[in-house]
């Protein structure tokens, strides 16, 4: 299993500014799948810019009705489905994302939903995820029914707390996590409202006991306070290795010692197919029309004139 961040910034005025990107993270291979979670604005461009294709996606998995996390979600729902023309994949989402609640949602539409399977998650609920299990957790955020997860791969766990106050019992929700991935938006003490801040952070370490502790949806001021410097106070304290994601961070998991990993740092020129890329040559462009050629997608334009 890889775990790739294609954004490490959390927030509104993270996601306005751009300071960190905010496509989410991938999680691939995990038992021969490919997921998607919390997609936020570029995800699909940064899917392309680490040398990701969305069209081997088997997920795409929302946890909040916030911009920050669902804002590319249809267009990679597009690129799981073909171009919505094939039943593929499935996707996970809260009550607000998928159906809506008061004031927050849906934010996929109905047309978005109509090729995949979905999935509901709420908290304590358990569901059938392909060949794994997934467990909603609790979560202290603006959406009232947000919500974290806990993958259980044969055994081993991988918990995400999505974005969340600190509360008592927040830990008991990831329970067990071999891996644990949290939004941690603020350094220090100073947690804002919905959010958790490194001293939480290390509470929750402290509580859990995983093997790999990772902090990302970094807000502005812990990017400007150094995260790394921020995590590193975290390994110290706690004992468990904690890693700060930066962009294009990626690492392979052992399932055996989850401990024992190797960070990558992603670079854009890995990818061939990344349109944005000024120095684009003939040759990649020649494969990026193979490609488009070999999933049968082709504008609307050329297949007027066809005709």
């Amino acid at each position: 299993m890889k775990i790739t961040f294609l954004g490490s910034g959390g927030g509104r005025f993270s996601a306005i500014s751009q300071r960190r990107m905010t496509g989410g993270f991938r999680i691939d291979n995990l038992g021969g799948k490919n997921y998607h979670i919390d997609p936020g604005p570029g995800a699909l461009i940064r899917t392309y810019q680490f040398g990701f294709d969305p069209r081997n996606l088997s997920g795409v998995i929302v946890s909040h009705s916030h911009t920050d996390h669902y804002n590319d979600a249809e267009v990679l729902i597009e690129a799981m489905t073909r171009g919505m023309t094939k039943s593929l994949g499935t996707i996970v989402g809260s009550e607000s994302v998928l159906d809506g609640y008061e004031k927050w949602g849906p934010c996929i539409s109905s047309y978005h939903q109509s090729k995949p399977d979905r999935i509901i998650l709420k908290p304590g609920e358990y569901s059938q995820l392909n060949n794994v299990k997934i467990k909603g957790t609790s979560t202290s955020h603006g959406d009232p029914t947000g919500v974290g997860f806990q993958i259980d791969f044969r055994g081993f766990k991988l918990s995400y707390t999505s974005d969340t106050a600190y509360f008592d019992g927040l830990g008991k929700e990831h329970k067990d996590a071999d891996i644990l991935i949290a939004s941690v938006l603020r350094p220090g003490n100073r947690s804002i409202n919905g959010h958790m801040c490194t001293r939480n952070f290390m509470d929750l370490i402290e509580e859990v006991q995983p093997q790999v502790a990772v902090m990302t949806h970094l807000g502005l001021k812990m990017i400007s306070s150094n995260p790394v410097t921020e995590a590193k106070k975290i390994s110290k304290k706690t004992g468990v290795k904690t890693i700060a994601a930066y962009d294009g961070l990626s690492f392979n998991v052992n399932y055996n010692n989850p401990k024992r990993f190797r960070l990558i740092s992603l670079k854009d020129v890995q990818s061939s197919i990344h349109s944005t890329s000024h120095a684009l040559y003939e040759s990649e462009r020649k494969n990026s029309y193979q490609l488009a050629f070999k999933h049968k997608e082709f504008d609307e334009f050329s297949m007027l004139r066809k005709r």
